[in-house]
């Protein structure tokens, strides 16, 4: 029982780092397996997960140590702060998690950790914890693992010999943004620099080093609002990481003041600044955006009442609508309601025949009522309500 009291409290803020596509909420105890008893039951932070292949999982979402040496003035966990702190060794947590896992209660692992004893030493202990599931335990399920500040190129190396998926959290866009959030942090040595080790690895380790012949996917982290930093700021720093370290996820988590930390009066940010970043990270991502093409206001902010595809579109689009029938794949991805998916299916029924009216689109998977104001089939407009959502 003691070490589900320990679970809890080293998982009890992990909904404040995002990972996969996380639905941010614990499992309903309704689910959980009945060998556990209600208060070992409620000391499990386990949250349903969407993985990059599409499987969907229960994700234990945890730290090995809530002890931290760093004084980020944002984290709930920074030196200082006075809560009772929590420690797995790798052994013990192996064990525990491998419990969890044969119940049926956690299907994968997110583990991350506060710094004790230096990012070196910290990130040795993620390593062992790892070693340990895969090399001892024969646990093949899915795993990410959290890169420290600090951490060596050789630890880094071993990171991506264990994990599916591995993470460096960036915190903020430059190194005078994350002076105001994590003073004691070197935004390059510490943190881009991991990243550009993993694009590296990929680049020329042979694969058959990795784990299941394939390397981990690596995403970051910012805290939106926390450094007054501006979207462009944020999808500048975004952008590079995609085309320069290989980063496949930026997960922006919007900031929300900690009692008992430097920021705790700083006002929360709004959560719908939190999706447009989303939305606009995917179009540099998946879209063929460059950041030139993202509509951002004079300050460097995206719009809030519209999604920044839509509000390309009705900037671009409204007086030259795509003729859906002849565009490319390029112009396709510009047209609110059909993504990458939509487009290439759309593409594939052309050969067949000619589309001929907004139902076809529907039974394609597109949205056809987004993509009606922007398209023209057979040369005529679709008139239909535009959505501003």
């Amino acid at each position: 029982m003691e070490s589900f009291i320990r679970l809890q409290m080293l998982s009890s803020q992990m909904n404040l780092e995002p990972a996969e596509e996380s639905a941010g909420t614990r499992l309903p105890q309704s689910q959980l397996p009945g060998c556990f008893t209600p208060k070992q039951k409620n000391a499990v932070f386990v949250y349903p997960a969407q993985l990059p292949n599409g499987q969907h999982i229960k994700l234990l979402k945890t730290l090995l140590t809530s002890a931290c040496e760093r004084d980020c003035y944002y984290c709930p966990f920074r030196a200082g702060r006075d809560f009772r702190r929590a420690t797995f060794e790798p052994e013990e947590f192996a064990s525990l998690f491998m419990d969890l896992h044969t119940a049926g209660l956690a299907e994968g692992i997110f583990l991350s950790s506060g710094i004790a004893g230096g990012g070196m030493r910290t990130q040795d202990k993620l390593l062992d914890t790892a070693d340990i599931l895969r090399n001892k335990e024969g646990y093949r399920g899915y795993l990410h693992l959290k890169i420290m500040p600090g951490a060596q190129y050789a630890q880094v190396e071993r990171a991506t010999q264990l994990a599916d998926r591995v993470s460096v959290n960036l915190e903020a866009p430059n190194t005078e943004r994350l002076a105001r959030l994590a003073p004691r942090k070197e935004f390059v040595e510490d943190l881009i620099r991991p990243l550009q080790w993993v694009h590296h690895i990929w680049r020329t380790a042979p694969s058959h080093t990795a784990w299941n012949g394939r390397w981990p996917s690596t995403t970051t982290q910012f805290v939106v609002g926390a450094a007054d930093e501006s979207d462009l700021e944020l999808l500048t720093t975004t952008s590079w990481l995609n085309q320069n370290a290989g980063l496949q996820r930026a997960y922006f988590s919007a900031f929300n003041p900690i009692e008992d930390t430097p920021l705790e009066n700083k006002p929360a940010t709004n959560p719908l600044r939190e999706l447009r970043l989303y939305q606009a990270s995917f179009l540099l991502r998946d879209y063929g955006f460059d950041l030139e093409d993202i509509p951002f206001g004079q300050d460097g902010s995206l719009p809030l009442k519209a999604d920044p595809k839509l509000a390309w579109a009705q900037e671009h689009l409204n007086r030259q609508p795509v003729d859906i029938n002849c565009a490319e794949r390029r112009e396709l991805l510009r047209i609110p309601g059909i993504g990458p998916r939509g487009a290439a299916t759309l593409i594939r029924a052309r050969r067949e025949k000619r589309i001929r009216d907004l139902s076809s689109l529907n039974t394609l998977g597109i949205v056809a009522s987004r993509a009606a104001p922007f398209i023209l089939i057979d040369g005529h407009r679709q008139e239909q309500q535009l959505c501003l959502l």
